[in-house]
């Protein structure tokens, strides 16, 4: 994929809905709500967010609902959204660079969210934003989420935050391979999101197929693992 680099990982992650008018209730301490009529697995859900993460989720889906009246659900599909809020966030952060103070906290948090309940994670969201992480429990895999949103919005890089993918050494070079495989991208879809997210669950699929293949596939990964 294009627009990518590198560092301790790779790619295009910068290794280098519908519903009522205000969706914050949904964030508020027990996860993202699902239709329990969706599914008859009996997966229990999800662990609720930690608390300063669902209060910026809250805060996320109380901006999207104000500006576009729509809610957001805590959905990948939703993510379409949140990058048309973060192309209005950079032209706020053109005029005013001290919003991204604001508003990549709580964008950042809610694509983390998503990506925690989809793909199988959980926060590490003690101290300032710069120290969060997301931790992957089955392959190794950790990244700052609010970095990626400081990113998505300045559309740089986002120095001190870990937007980067943390991965096994070993593995850097098959993931950038196959993240090279992907379509380019232009440098304004790079940073949003939906690319963000996309290029994630690439990441993941890639790993847990290579876990799978070598023996390994039934290995879990604690935050102990990446301390």
């Amino acid at each position: 994929m294009g627009s990518s680099s590198s560092s301790s990982s790779s790619g295009n992650g910068n290794t280098g809905g519908s519903g009522g008018s205000n969706g914050a209730g949904n964030a508020n301490g027990a996860g993202f709500h699902h239709d329990p009529g969706e599914s008859t697995s009996p997966t229990p859900p999800p662990p609720a967010a930690p608390p300063a993460v669902a209060e910026l989720c809250a805060a996320a889906m109380r901006f999207v609902a104000s500006k576009y009246k729509v809610a957001l659900d805590g959905t990948p599909d939703t993510l379409s959204l949140l990058d048309q809020y973060v192309r209005e966030a950079r032209e706020a952060y053109k005029e005013r660079p001290e919003s991204i103070d604001l508003v990549a906290p709580a964008v950042g948090a809610y694509l983390g969210e998503v990506m925690r309940q989809e793909l199988d994670a959980e926060w590490f969201a003690e101290g300032a934003h710069d120290a969060w992480r997301l931790y992957f429990h089955n392959v190794f895999l950790a990244f700052n989420p609010i970095g990626m949103a400081r990113e998505a919005i300045a559309m740089e890089a986002a120095e001190g935050f870990h937007a980067h993918l943390v991965l096994d050494p070993a593995l850097r070079e098959m993931i950038e391979e196959r993240l090279a495989a992907m379509p380019d991208v232009d440098e304004e879809e790079y940073y949003l999101p939906t690319t963000r997210y996309d290029v994630v669950t690439v990441v993941v699929e890639t790993l847990r197929a290579h876990a799978e293949a070598a023996g390994t596939g039934d290995v879990k990964f604690t935050r102990d693992d990446y301390e």
